[in-house]
C-alpha cells in the first residue's frame, strides 16, 4: 500500500539474465511497453525502486536508472513526497476501445492524440505543505520589495499615460523601458547595445521559448549544462530538441567539451544553476574563440548576475561578443519579484525581426503598466539604489548561513557562495544522502532541496556526484530565520 492506503501496482516484469540486453534496458523497455499499451494508465503509482529491485532480484541502482530514463523521456513523473507515477500526458499506442458495441470510426480522434508531451516544470517548492524555514532557491524576500515607491510609480504612470492601459504596446516592449535596459546593461554588465536590440519578455522562460521557436525542431541538437536548469531543458525538449549534456566543474563548462553543430548552447556562466560556480575569465575567452566554429548561438542566461559579494562580477559573455553569436537573457524576477513578469533579451541585430515575430506569436505584449513603472524606476536611479541595498542584506544573510553551518557541522564545503541567492552544500561524511535529509528536514519545519527537487536536471555521472548536495536559498529568510532553520536542520540530521 502507498501513503494513506494508496495501492501500488505490482509490475509484470520478467528479467532474463541470458538475454543479450542489459538489465536496466530490460526494465526500461518493459515498463515503457506497459505504459504504451495501456496496461499502466496515467496516474498509476509505481512501486518504490527498492521494492521493485527486491521483487526482481536486481540492484536498486538498476531500477533507479531505468526510472530516471523513463522520467527524462516523459513517461513517469515524481510527486513529492508520495512516489513515482505514470505521467498524466502519456498516450497509449494501442487502439481505443469502442463503446456500446459500436464500430470504431475510421476518422482520427485528435482528442486523444496529444502532440505535446513535456514534463512538469516546477518553479515553486514541489511540496504542498508550507514550512516556516524554507530555503527554497531563487526566491527574493518580498518584505524587501519597495512597495511604497512602486505604488508611486504606478500612480504616476497612470496619470501620465493612461491611454496605455487600453492599447497593445510593441511586442518588443515599451521603447522607453528598452532604452533604460540598454543603459543599465551597459553600466552593470558592460554590454554595448541600443534599444532596438533589447526585447522585453515575461521572464527567462519566454526568452527560451522564443529561441526554441526560432531554431528547434524535432531532433535538433541543443547543448545544456549537466547538472543544469530543468526549466530550460524542458522548454527545448517540448520543441523536440535532442539534448546534449556537458559536464560542469569548479570553473564552469570546458569550451573543449562543446560539440560543433548544435543549434543552441545554453549556459549560465555568472552563477551556474544549480552548482553556483562561475565560468572563469580564461574559459569565457576560449569559449568565444571557439564560438565561430560551433555553428550555433550561445544563449547566455545571466542568472543571479545582480548579486555579487566578494569581488566584482566577470564581464558577461555578451559584452565580449564581437561576432554577434551570443543571445543574452536577463530578468527582474530576482531583483524585484517574479510576479512582475519582466525580463529582457539582448539580441544580435540580424535576429531582432525574427525574434520579435516569434515573441508576438507567444504573447502580443508585456504588461504596459509594469513596463512604464519599471522604466521610471531605472531612469530615476531608484532601481540601482534598491539593488545596492538588497545586495548588502543578502550578503549578510549568506554570511549567517555559512557561519551557522560551520558552527553546527564543522568546515563547510559549498559552491556558489561568492554570489547569487543560494549555495550548493556538499553534505559532511556521516550524513544521509540529500533526498533523505530533505524528507527528514520537513518534519522539523525546514525546507532544503536535493538537486532533482531544486528545479535542476542531472543525468549520468552528475546525478551520482550530486547525490550528497543540497541547495539552500538564503535570500527569502532573514538572519534570525536562517539561524533557527540551520539549528532545526542539525536536529533532523541526527
Amino acid at each position: 500500500m502507498g501513503t494513506g492506503g494508496e495501492p501500488v501496482m505490482q509490475l509484470p516484469i520478467r528479467i532474463d539474465d541470458n538475454r543479450n540486453q542489459g538489465l536496466q534496458l530490460q526494465v526500461f523497455e518493459q515498463i515503457r511497453g506497459l505504459i504504451l499499451d495501456g496496461r499502466l494508465r496515467p496516474g498509476t503509482r509505481l512501486p518504490a525502486s527498492r521494492m521493485l529491485a527486491d521483487d526482481l532480484g536486481i540492484s536498486r541502482n538498476t531500477v533507479v536508472l531505468a526510472y530516471d530514463r523513463l522520467r527524462d523521456e516523459g513517461y513517469l513523473e515524481v510527486r513529492k513526497p508520495n512516489g513515482t507515477y505514470v505521467s498524466s500526458v502519456v498516450i497509449p499506442d494501442g487502439p481505443g476501445v469502442p463503446g456500446n458495441g459500436e464500430v470504431e470510426s475510421a476518422a482520427p480522434d485528435y482528442r486523444t492524440r496529444l502532440v505535446f508531451r513535456g514534463r512538469t516544470h516546477v518553479v515553486v517548492s514541489p511540496y504542498d505543505d508550507r514550512v516556516p524555514y524554507d530555503f527554497w532557491v531563487g526566491r527574493p524576500d518580498a518584505r524587501l520589495f519597495p512597495a511604497k515607491t512602486w505604488q508611486t510609480l504606478v500612480n504616476q504612470s497612470m496619470r501620465r499615460m493612461r491611454h496605455g492601459i487600453s492599447t497593445y504596446t510593441d511586442p518588443a516592449g515599451l521603447h522607453r523601458l528598452r532604452t533604460a535596459v540598454a543603459e543599465y546593461v551597459g553600466l552593470a554588465r558592460g554590454i554595448k547595445a541600443d534599444a532596438d536590440q533589447v526585447m522585453i519578455i515575461n521572464g527567462t522562460q519566454e526568452g527560451l521559448n522564443v529561441m526554441a521557436r526560432l531554431f528547434v525542431r524535432a531532433d535538433t541538437p541543443v547543448v545544456v549544462e549537466n547538472p543544469g536548469y530543468l526549466g530550460a531543458a524542458n522548454v527545448f525538449e517540448s520543441y523536440g530538441a535532442r539534448l546534449i549534456s556537458i559536464p560542469v566543474d569548479g570553473n564552469g563548462v570546458s569550451p573543449e567539451d562543446l560539440p560543433n553543430g548544435a543549434a543552441l548552447y545554453y549556459l549560465t556562466p555568472s552563477h551556474q544553476y544549480p552548482t553556483g560556480v562561475t565560468l572563469s575569465m580564461e574559459r569565457r575567452e576560449r569559449l568565444l574563440q571557439r564560438a565561430t566554429r560551433l555553428g550555433g548561438y550561445i544563449v547566455e542566461d545571466d542568472y543571479d548576475a545582480d548579486f555579487y559579494y566578494d569581488s566584482a562580477p566577470l564581464p558577461a559573455l555578451k559584452s565580449l561578443d564581437t561576432d554577434e553569436q551570443v543571445v543574452y537573457l536577463g530578468t527582474f524576477s530576482k531583483s524585484l519579484g517574479a510576479g512582475l513578469r519582466l525580463g529582457y533579451m539582448i539580441l544580435p541585430r540580424h535576429l531582432v525581426e525574427a525574434a520579435t515575430t516569434a515573441k508576438a506569436l507567444l504573447n502580443n505584449c508585456s504588461p504596459w503598466l509594469s513596463q512604464a513603472s519599471l522604466a521610471e524606476f531605472i531612469e530615476s536611479g531608484g532601481f540601482m539604489h534598491h539593488l545596492r541595498r538588497i545586495r548588502q542584506i543578502y550578503r549578510a544573510r549568506r554570511d549567517v548561513l555559512l557561519d551557522a553551518l560551520g558552527r553546527h557541522f564543522g568546515p563547510v564545503e559549498a559552491t556558489g557562495a561568492q554570489s547569487g541567492m543560494h549555495l550548493a552544500w556538499r553534505l559532511p561524511d556521516g550524513f544521509p544522502e540529500a533526498d533523505d535529509l530533505e524528507r527528514r528536514c520537513r518534519r522539523f519545519g525546514v525546507g532544503v532541496y536535493s538537486v532533482p527537487t531544486g528545479n535542476a536536471r542531472a543525468s549520468g555521472d552528475a546525478r551520482q556526484r550530486h547525490a550528497r548536495t543540497v541547495m539552500m536559498g538564503y535570500a527569502g529568510l532573514d538572519e534570525t530565520e536562517i539561524a533557527e532553520g540551520v539549528s532545526r536542520l542539525s536536529q533532523a540530521a541526527e
